[in-house]
């Protein structure tokens, strides 16, 4: 009787534990039940509004737990290899999104654009500059591994330029999308090169992705709740799942509410960059608080690239198999922000010590790229 207790209270501390996954999955078994009867068609826009703001709120919520599991993970296999799992499972939560959208069967050849611009104007300008100014107003001066810093910069200048700014010269195809020679350069370039970083991160040179030097190092990722590899690799899948099962269906919220307040295209890129990186978001911010500007560094950069390295092929095959146009090309002036946003980047990671000016230099570009959108 007493195991039989002990089990009963072992699964309801589980189901707890769990609840924003259990909570995601019922949305979905829900909205499998009604079909289209909950249609953007067929409901009013009052309904169809208050369904996205609850997709999102319960996605948001699961994104939540995905960040909870990863960060336990980190906790029990330590870096680089925890914040890899963090990032990778947050961009896979992006590339989820933006194939489902893709697929739902209206024209949006800019949205793959628009979403990989607006994560790394978020994690490049909002996460930095927010980690920045939470970090220094606590320590003033904070140290990271120039090594590591300078290896995620080399390769994500490269994607962001190679992928960003140069189909928007290359004359083999209209304005902004690429030849089937340059696409498949692009998809066999960032499948080799992001594959090869992953090598040099975990295996060869994991080293220079850890703190060196003075502050708390490697603080802890917050260890309350952390059980086994085991159980946080399950309920990170679980956790995961369900976010990319319903994100057909804010897909379709989504074009509704855009078409229906005439909102610019760009912002259903900008919607699903901060559902993904809230989460992240905080444990940046959390982690620089703690005076462990490494993970945040960590957390921003490694973001920008996975962002990069993982959506330029996807959504390039997808566009193949589809038949969907897919442009990539930035506009001049979205050009001009990403270019300063680069720069300002290099400045900030390769300095000896962060502070809080360059976070407020980063939050300037930020509030000029969201300006931009509605200009």
């Amino acid at each position: 009787m007493n195991e039989t207790n002990a089990t009963g209270l072992s699964v309801i501390r589980i189901a707890r534990a769990e609840l924003s996954s259990i909570a995601a999955f019922l949305l979905f078994g829900a909205f499998i039940l009604v079909g289209d009867a909950v249609s953007p068609a067929r409901v009013d826009a009052a309904v169809s509004f208050a369904l996205l703001a609850l997709l999102f709120a319960v996605m948001l919520w699961a994104a939540f737990n995905v960040v909870h599991h990863a960060e336990s993970l980190a906790t029990l296999l330590g870096e680089p290899y925890g914040t890899l799992i963090l990032t990778l499972s947050v961009i896979g939560i992006e590339v989820a999104l933006i194939a489902a959208l893709m697929i739902t069967g209206a024209d949006k050849p800019t949205l793959a654009r628009d979403t990989m611009l607006s994560i790394l104007m978020i994690v490049l300008n909002g996460l930095v500059g927010l980690s920045l100014i939470a970090g220094g107003l606590r320590h003033r001066l904070q140290t990271h591994n120039l090594t590591g810093a300078s290896a995620y910069l080399a390769l994500v200048m490269p994607f962001a330029l190679l992928g960003l700014v140069l189909p928007r010269f290359t004359p083999s195809a209209p304005a902004g999308e690429l030849s089937g020679l340059m696409a498949g350069f692009l998809i066999a370039g960032s499948v080799v090169l992001y594959g090869g970083f992953l090598v040099f991160q975990t295996v060869t040179h994991s080293d220079i992705f850890r703190h060196v030097g003075g502050g708390a190092g490697e603080a802890p990722h917050g260890t309350s709740g952390v059980r086994s590899v085991r159980y946080h690799a399950i309920g990170l899948v679980a956790a995961l799942l369900p976010i990319v099962l319903l994100s057909k269906s804010l897909a379709t919220y989504v074009d509704f509410a855009i078409s229906g307040i005439g909102a610019p295209l760009a912002i259903g890129g900008f919607l699903i960059a901060a559902l993904i990186l809230t989460p992240e978001a905080i444990s940046a911010v959390r982690s620089a608080q703690a005076n462990n500007v490494q993970r945040s560094v960590n957390i921003c950069l490694g973001s920008a690239l996975s962002t990069m390295g993982l959506t330029i092929p996807t959504v390039l095959v997808i566009g193949w198999v589809t038949g969907e146009a897919v442009v990539l090309g930035v506009d001049a002036t979205e050009m001009v922000i990403l270019a300063v946003t680069l720069i300002v980047s290099v400045i900030t990671f390769t300095s000896a010590s962060t502070h809080t000016m360059l976070g407020v230099v980063h939050l300037a570009l930020f509030a000029a790229y969201v300006a931009l959108i509605f200009d």
